[in-house]
Parts: structure tokens; C-alpha cells; sequence
């Protein structure tokens, strides 16, 4: 098969990370036989540089002419440090995931065996955590109406749902809870929020459609105390845009490091595939950062996107392998024994190239 992927690479290390999930992909397309065309644009403060505008049109017409996209990060100090600037790399971000249709995050949390007694939780809470978190992504609090008034004293951030946005993320969350375990946790607050009250209310109406799926509710408060308390109870989580970003990172610290970590962006147009970390602006050009989640999310491309479990389960071998063989960045190495992040894109490359 031939396959087309538009590269975003984005800013701080998202050109590292991204360079090596292409020697990933590159080395399972020659090894399954596959043609991949890459095609680059520019996101973030890299376009909001060269062009004024964080998603720039030429990047959208790239994205939805491509397959598959696989993206970095964004994100600059400078823009950070300024509370004035009205263009900002984020915006970027949001455009592109609304302007592809991008509604569904996915986000899978697992423990690595060679890696469980480098999280910050106690072995016997982590080993054998796997759990998909499913998070909205194009409406809530984000997209929602904001302003301030009274000669900006005063600041606004408006939560708005839709039914429409509510029904086609839980049929999603409803079919992977399906295809796992079977267990479907809808995370809200119901107590408190409208927006969550319609949540709820969606939930039950569709419970019956799904009677193979056992379903519970959880405020997000109580959602953020479980996943530390008890991640294994977890099978498919599944909430808004906001509790979704704040709980997909507080869960990085379950296998150990943000940096393994992948996501996929699935939508109606062209699906997006990138590590959850930012762009680590401290850390660019200085080749330390960890590639893996940019490489597990070149796996849930192959996956996702083109339907291809075998070439997806080669990369995460791949992944497992080098963990096992401590071939570490230096966010999880022991002290002197780090490797750089272009070797371990190399490693992992050449394990797919000679293990058929």
C-alpha cells in the first residue's frame, strides 16, 4: 500500500520526537512492504513566525490531502511570558482539531513491565494498569465564548455541549469499552455543571443501546483521586474536553513518564496522531527528549488510521524491546547510562529492520 502523512513537527522538540517516529515508520513500510509520501507544514509559533497565523491554510490543505497526520508539538516561552499577544501557537492546535473535525481524543495509559518501579506509585498499584481515556476535544470550555469586561478585570470562559457532541463521543467510547474489557467509566460534575447534567443524561439514554457494557459515573473530583488510588479499575474513561486534558496528564505518572504516552485525534476528516507532552522548550535542540510516545502514536496511526494491527504491534515490540534493553532517554535512565534521542529513534529502527 502506498500511504500519504503530513508532518507537522511543530515547535521546541517536536522536530526531534517527530524525526524519529519517521525512521519508525519508514522502517515498518519497507519491512510490510508499504510507499509512504511525507509531506511538511508549518504549526504553531513556527507559522505564527513565517506567516502571522498558527494553522495556516497551506497546512490544512496538506492535512486534509493526507491520510494520516502526525504532529509534534507547539508552544513557545515567548508567547507564554506575554499575556497580551493575541495570536498564540495553541491557537493553532485548537483551529486545526476543529477546522479537521477532530472530536475524539484517545489516549491509552499502560505500564511497561522493564519500566513499573520507575512510576511514582507503588508497583502493586501500577503493574498491569491499562485503560483508555476517551476525551472530547472540539467543544467545552475551549471553544466555548470567553472574553473579559470591566476594563478587563473581569474574565469569562463559557462551557458549552451540544447533544449532537455528547451522542457521537460516548458511541465512540461505547464501542472501544466493547472491543476491551467491557466497562465504560462516564466522568462528569453532574453535582454542580450543567453542561455535565446533560453529560449524564446522554449516558443513561444511550446505556441501553449497549447492554454488553457495564457503565459507572464519576465526578471528576473522585476521577482524579481513583486514578491514583486505583488505576486497574479503569477500562474506558470518558469525559469532557477540559477534565479530559487535566486527567490524561495527572495519568502520565502512572507508567512512569509523560514522554511515553501517545494519543490519536479521530474525526471527519483526516485523523491526528501525537505524543501528549508539549514541546519542552528548555530541552530543544539539546537531543535528550524521549521519543517513545511519538513513536507509540506513529503505531496507533498504523492502527487507527489505515487499519494495519500488525505493523502497529511491530512498533510497540519494538518499544517494549528497547525498554528491556534500557535503551532510555535521560527522563527514566539511571544516572551516566542516558541515551540521546536520535539513539533510541536508531535503535528502534534498526530492531523493526532485523526482526521479521
Amino acid at each position: 500500500m502506498h500511504y500519504n502523512i503530513a508532518l507537522l513537527p511543530g515547535d521546541g522538540i517536536g522536530p526531534e520526537v517527530t524525526a524519529q517516529a519517521v525512521k519508525a515508520v519508514d522502517a515498518v513500510c519497507r519491512r510490510f512492504g508499504h510507499t509512504v509520501r511525507y509531506g511538511t507544514g508549518p504549526i504553531g509559533a513556527e507559522a505564527i513566525e513565517r506567516c502571522g497565523n498558527p494553522y495556516p491554510e497551506e497546512t490544512h490543505a496538506l492535512c486534509m490531502a493526507s491520510d494520516a497526520v502526525l504532529f509534534g508539538a507547539v508552544g513557545d516561552p515567548r508567547y507564554d511570558n506575554d499575556p497580551t499577544a493575541k495570536v498564540r501557537p495553541e491557537q493553532g492546535l485548537l483551529a486545526m482539531r476543529k477546522r479537521l473535525g477532530l472530536y475524539a481524543n484517545l489516549r491509552p495509559i499502560e505500564t511497561f513491565a522493564a519500566l513499573v518501579d520507575r512510576s511514582p506509585l507503588k508497583r502493586e498499584r501500577v503493574e498491569g494498569a491499562d485503560f483508555l481515556c476517551v476525551r472530547e476535544l472540539t467543544g467545552g470550555m475551549y471553544f466555548g465564548e470567553k472574553g473579559r469586561r470591566d476594563n478587563g478585570d473581569l474574565a469569562y470562559d463559557t462551557c458549552v455541549y451540544a447533544r449532537a457532541e455528547v451522542e457521537r463521543i460516548l458511541a465512540l467510547a461505547f464501542s472501544c469499552a466493547a472491543r476491551r474489557r467491557r466497562h465504560l467509566t462516564v466522568v462528569d460534575k453532574a453535582n454542580v455543571l450543567e453542561t455535565s447534567r446533560l453529560w449524564r443524561q446522554v449516558a443513561r439514554e444511550m446505556e441501553p443501546l449497549h447492554p454488553e457494557v457495564q457503565v459507572d459515573y464519576m465526578y471528576v473530583d473522585n476521577a482524579a483521586m481513583q486514578l491514583i488510588r486505583d488505576p486497574k479499575a479503569f477500562d474506558v474513561l470518558v469525559t469532557e474536553n477540559t477534565f479530559g486534558d487535566i486527567l490524561t496528564d495527572e495519568a502520565s505518572c502512572i507508567p512512569g513518564s509523560m514522554g511515553l504516552l501517545a494519543s490519536a485525534s479521530i474525526g471527519e476528516h483526516t485523523s491526528l496522531f501525537e505524543p501528549i507532552h508539549g514541546s519542552w522548550p528548555q530541552a530543544a535542540g539539546k537531543n535528550i527528549a524521549n521519543p517513545l510516545a511519538a513513536i507509540l502514536s506513529a503505531a496507533m496511526l498504523f492502527e487507527y488510521a489505515f487499519g494495519r494491527m500488525e505493523e502497529g504491534r511491530a512498533i510497540r515490540t519494538a518499544v517494549a524491546a528497547s525498554l528491556e534493553e534500557g535503551i532510555l532517554t535521560e527522563d527514566l535512565a539511571a544516572e551516566g547510562k542516558a541515551c540521546t534521542t536520535s539513539e533510541v529513534g536508531d535503535w528502534i529502527a534498526n530492531y523493526l529492520k532485523d526482526n521479521h
